[in-house]
């Protein structure tokens, strides 16, 4: 049962009927009618002006010295005590008050005491978080910094010349040695052939070189002032201090047409890997991406550049330029269908070289219609001789996409394997059922849907180079049918090797015995015999 409620509170009630404007109609203490009528009241009292004011008034004071609930709660005790006799919230002291006096229209508004000190204080001392030229270097840091630059420096009163600057840059600067050319010219803006020790001062240490990160020098000092990216030209410079000082390349100064040959072949191989894209264009982002900057260094600590497998071995460089010269008959540096449709000893299908000349997987840079130059076979025979990296995953990816909406059907594989099994049978070989290649092809690959793939699906598969050779290359078909001893040893024993650095090998070893006059039918390591001429 409810307590009987105080009749001194209900007669205080009653005393104050005047002041609410209402009739002195009120239910007698203890009956049942009493609750709803001082809800009425209660509710009628709300209504009023005055009321509404002073309600509206103790809101705001509330909201502006941050009061929140806890001085919300006193609202209703401080209102049935009359509300207008409300003590004053305690002024704000002007040492922490947020803005000068006649700022803005809270000029007047008071800090609540019951908000915690430490809460201002850290919003006051947020330290800094971006730095438009770079995060400035510790201060011990940079004093250890300049010491070595004066070190350096000491004795060179008019600056260094370009060989002595190359110990700053390989040392100081912790850049390959073969970056001096480039940053020499970023820093000797007038061609004195000299750099001071102010000059470069305000370049590495004053600009906040020293505090990027690697790729990011290497993009700064690479790229033209008013760009955001890098193109071709950029990497020449950086290339002829390559050739002139690397000790693995000094054999190549008495032929200059090979230098500029292999220079150009190394950045093609670069754009290839890293310019995702294809636009030619390189960025920051693909070049942070990347693992260029480690092949960099390793091509500066190597004195036998063959062993930098990556961009800079000159054994690739030289089976990518024969296999281009082998192909281009007459000689003018370009090849047409008729010049692909012959390499591997005819491995290719018709149907597949017509899509790489519609240029769908790449538009070629060639500016003659139907003609494949030197950069075009680069970015061919990448993609042909290793078919698990992303770059030729895509590059064969568009050439099977028939329709180009990004998935690869069952009716699009079956166009190109109709060629493959033709071939077959005119070569005497067992022909295989597209249906038994489809079962194959989908247990290899592992799509989320059966009924078609997508290149997300080839990124998680190893075997996507067996993948593109069922459907076009049939000379790799067949020599991964039959599981080559050799070719499993190889793969076992030098795991770190891709396809392309086992290819490359061979067809050296190939083509240098091919130049020495002995014997090169066991070395190119193809099925089939290079005298045999295609059946079509």
């Amino acid at each position: 049962m409810e307590a009987a409620p105080d009749l001194s509170a209900v007669s205080a009630l009653a005393l104050q009927v005047d002041l609410l404007q209402l009739p002195p109609e009120i239910p007698a203490p203890g009956a049942p009618a009493l609750r709803g009528v001082l809800d009425h009241l209660f509710a009628h009292w709300l209504s009023l002006p005055d009321t509404v004011a002073l309600v509206s008034c103790l809101a705001q004071k509330a909201k502006a010295n941050g009061a929140g609930f806890a001085g919300g709660a006193m609202l209703p005790s401080m209102m049935m005590q009359g509300g207008a006799n409300v003590p004053p919230l305690s002024p704000r002291s002007p040492r922490l008050s947020r803005k000068p006096s006649g700022v803005g229209g809270h000029s007047n508004r008071c800090a609540s005491p019951l908000r915690p000190a430490t809460a201002r204080a850290v919003k006051e001392v947020i330290p800094q978080f971006y730095f438009r030229d770079g995060r400035p270097l510790p201060y011990e840091q940079k004093r250890q910094c300049v010491s070595i630059i004066e070190q350096l420096f000491a004795g060179h009163s008019n600056g260094l010349r370009i060989q002595e600057f190359r110990m700053v840059t390989r040392e100081l600067c912790k850049l390959p040695s073969f970056f001096t050319t480039v940053l020499f010219g970023k820093i000797d803006k007038d061609n004195t052939e000299f750099v001071t020790r102010d000059a470069f001062m305000d370049f590495w240490v004053n600009s906040n070189m020293m505090t990027m990160d690697s790729a990011t020098q290497v993009f700064t000092i690479l790229k033209q002032p008013d760009h955001d990216y890098l193109t071709k030209e950029d990497f020449k410079p950086v290339l002829r201090d390559l050739l002139d000082n690397h000790p693995g390349l000094e054999f190549l100064k008495s032929t200059p047409e090979f230098q500029e040959r292999y220079a150009e072949t190394v950045v093609y191989r670069i754009f290839y890997c890293l310019n995702r894209i294809g636009n030619g264009l390189l960025s920051l982002r693909e070049l942070k991406r990347g693992n260029l900057l480690d092949s960099l260094r390793h091509a500066d600590d190597e004195e036998d550049i063959n062993k930098v497998l990556r961009y800079f071995s000159y054994e690739h460089f030289y089976v990518i330029y024969c296999k281009f010269w082998e192909l281009d008959t007459d000689h003018d540096f370009f090849i047409d269908k008729e010049n692909l449709i012959k390499y591997g000893n005819h491995a290719l299908t018709y149907r597949i070289v017509d899509r790489i000349f519609s240029e769908v997987p790449r538009k070629f840079t060639s500016k003659i219609p139907g003609k494949m130059c030197y950069e075009d076979f680069v970015h061919f025979i990448l993609s042909e001789e290793d078919k698990s990296s992303e770059p030729s995953q895509d590059y064969w990816f568009k050439c099977i996409d028939l329709d180009g909406n990004g998935i690869l059907t069952h009716i699009e594989l079956q166009y190109f394997f109709e060629e493959q099994l033709h071939r077959m049978e005119c070569m005497a070989q067992e022909p295989v059922l597209f249906e038994d290649i489809l079962c194959q092809l989908v247990d290899m690959i592992g799509p989320e849907d059966d009924t078609f793939f997508t290149i997300k699906d080839f990124r998680r598969c190893k075997l996507s180079g067996h993948f593109f050779n069922v459907l076009f290359n049939l000379n790799k078909f067949m020599a991964f049918e039959s599981r080559d001893p050799f070719l499993i040893r190889q793969m076992r024993e030098e795991p770190s090797l891709t396809d392309w650095d086992r290819f490359a090998r061979r067809e050296y070893i190939r083509l240098a015995m091919e130049e020495d006059g002995e014997d090169a039918s066991n070395a190119s390591g193809d099925v089939w015999d290079e005298s045999l001429e295609s059946p079509f």
